[in-house]
């Protein structure tokens, strides 16, 4: 017999909240990633580890909470919490292998093509690999070509993702580009769940035990929602994105605020600014 899925137990609820979680990673995927294609200061390797650990954890905590609201009508739902827990450590591997090969590599063609795969592939591989950790009295069930469906939106959107982390600049920019690349992960995750079904065992003794997937799954959301808060606060107090690396460049070369540079010195140069009289001097008397 198959079970009666319903994929929104909390109505829009959890979709909702799934997609904000994807484009919260994402939006914070991208600006650490463009924070080092374009030659802004800081630590590169610190940079994309940050940008990919963001994107990654968003992805993630995306098709969980997408999951709180997936339930069998007669039977309860429970999850393998190794396997879960393995689900988001090849989220941030595998997203961690696109967006430093990108951003070490640049966005040719090539080199787009073979991040994307890498990364489309290992997004894929933590949806299925988070199913695999569900456990119900039954068998769970793909549609092959809804299963290949999927993972081509993984592809096509992980490759997008990378070009635009690349190649966007600026911050409406950058954010258009994450509400794309938010539904484009929430698009993947309910076209995988479309292709589920469930097999119901006769027996009713071999019925899952254990705690309920909203009580098990909430807990382990909580640090990749914190992890995901704490980077957005550092992309924020970040004066490079948010002054954009040229005008970064053009402020620090500054010596101060208008009226304010006796003595300061430009980045450029050991003259002094802010006194033009006393250099006009030095030259008349070098005369």
């Amino acid at each position: 017999m198959n079970g009666t899925i319903d994929g929104f137990s909390y109505g829009l609820v959890t979709p909702m909240a799934a997609y904000v979680m994807a484009c919260l990673g994402s939006a914070l995927g991208l600006r650490c990633v463009v924070r080092t294609v374009h030659r802004s200061p800081g630590w590169r390797p610190g940079w994309l580890a940050l940008g990919a650990a963001s994107l990654g954890c968003g992805i993630w905590t995306m098709h969980f909470i997408a999951m709180t609201g997936f339930s069998v009508r007669q039977t309860p739902v429970t999850y393998d919490v190794p396997l879960t827990v393995l689900s988001l450590m090849v989220a941030i591997v595998v997203v961690s292998a696109g967006v430093f090969i990108v951003g070490y590599r640049g966005a040719a063609p090539a080199t787009l093509t073979v991040a994307g795969t890498i990364t489309g592939l290992g997004v894929a591989a933590m949806h299925y690999l988070g199913m695999s950790a569900i456990r119900l009295n039954g068998v769970i069930r793909y549609d092959a070509v809804t299963v290949a469906l999927s993972v081509v939106i993984a592809l096509v959107a992980a490759t997008a993702a990378l070009w635009a982390a690349v190649s966007v600049r600026g911050f409406l920019r950058s954010l258009g580009a994450s509400l794309v690349m938010g539904l484009a992960v929430s698009g993947m995750h309910y076209t995988g769940m479309a292709a589920v079904s469930v097999h119901l065992h006769s027996d009713t003794a071999q019925a899952a035990s254990g705690p309920s997937g909203v009580s098990l799954l909430l807990p382990m959301l909580l640090g990749p929602v914190i992890f995901l808060i704490l980077a957005g606060a550092v992309v924020m107090f970040d004066p490079v994105l948010i002054l954009g690396d040229g005008e970064w460049n053009s402020q620090a070369s500054r010596s101060g605020p208008a009226g304010s540079g006796r003595g300061a010195y430009s980045l450029d140069s050991t003259q002094p600014r802010g006194e033009p009289w006393r250099n006009a001097a030095g030259e008349h008397l070098g005369r």
